[in-house]
């Protein structure tokens, strides 16, 4: 089930995206991104729509999906 993010507190959003960079090790190119930066990249990414945040009632756990890959 996809969660709107505007149901949710920026700052829970926030802890949910610096929760996935470090579970991830997501790949942002060349360039060494700082922890914040890459967070930040995450928060764009939901914001504009091309990720969206996903709940899996099997796991009972929140991810990060890009909305194609739905």
């Amino acid at each position: 089930m996809i969660i709107p993010i505007n149901s949710l507190e920026e700052d829970t959003l926030h802890s949910i995206a610096e929760s996935f960079v470090l579970r991830e090790g997501t790949d942002y190119g060349e360039e060494e991104l700082s922890f914040e930066k890459k967070v930040e990249q995450v928060l764009t990414s939901l914001k504009s729509g091309e990720s969206v945040l996903v709940y899996s009632e099997l796991h009972e756990t929140v991810d990060i999906r890009k909305r194609d890959q739905m």
